[in-house]
């Protein structure tokens, strides 16, 4: 009878057991080295407020490449979108906050602005190649012009926007500040009205 509760008692216990040794390997999964693997930076952010009231560069620019989290800190990646843009085009600030950057760095322009009432760290968005109208520390509007796209800097293939977030140290998805009506906004369609004929 003994044997039978003990039995029974593992029947129960044994599949919970095999789930904390599953998260337990995977937590510290090893490289060849033996060394295990840096944790990776949080890829989403549920914190990210969709308060962005623009995009940084036309009215729904092409996403010429994604934002690709990387596997680890230093690991390879992509930390922002490419936005398409022809030089000259005007860059605004998606949202409200205060320019904590504006200068070169490597021989790039590049505004960062902090963002008012996200939280401690602030989100902070960044755009280069840009040639900045604004300075450090001057309160900027959502939709005002920070700057207008250089025509060298890109790391595109064409002239591009390199559009980036973060809080903190840690990297997050830039497109997660715009609401959903902002980012499938395609071009207006005007629709044909009942009994009215259509020009000829």
């Amino acid at each position: 009878m003994r044997a039978m509760r003990y039995a029974g008692g593992w029947g129960r216990t044994w599949p919970v057991l095999l789930l904390l040794l599953t998260a337990a390997l995977l937590t510290c999964a090893a490289r060849p080295g033996g060394d295990p693997l840096p944790l990776a930076p949080t890829a989403t952010d549920t914190t990210v407020p969709a308060i962005g009231r623009t995009w940084p560069v036309g009215l729904r620019p092409a996403v010429l490449r994604g934002w690709e989290p990387p596997a680890t800190t230093y690991g390879r990646g992509h930390r922002g979108v490419d936005l398409s843009a022809p030089p000259g085009t005007p860059v605004r600030a998606v949202a409200a906050g205060r320019v904590s950057f504006a200068g070169g760095v490597a021989g790039r322009g590049v505004v960062s602005v902090e963002l008012a009432g996200t939280g401690e760290p602030p989100l902070r968005t960044t755009y280069e190649p840009v040639r900045t109208s604004v300075k450090k520390g001057q309160e900027v509007a959502a939709g005002e012009v920070i700057g207008t796209v250089e025509p060298t800097g890109s790391h595109c293939a064409a002239t591009c926007v390199h559009w980036g977030l973060r809080r903190g140290e840690t990297y997050l998805d830039p497109l997660s500040l715009l609401p959903r009506w902002l980012l499938h906004r395609g071009p207006s369609r005007l629709l044909p009205v009942i009994g009215v004929p259509l020009p000829g």
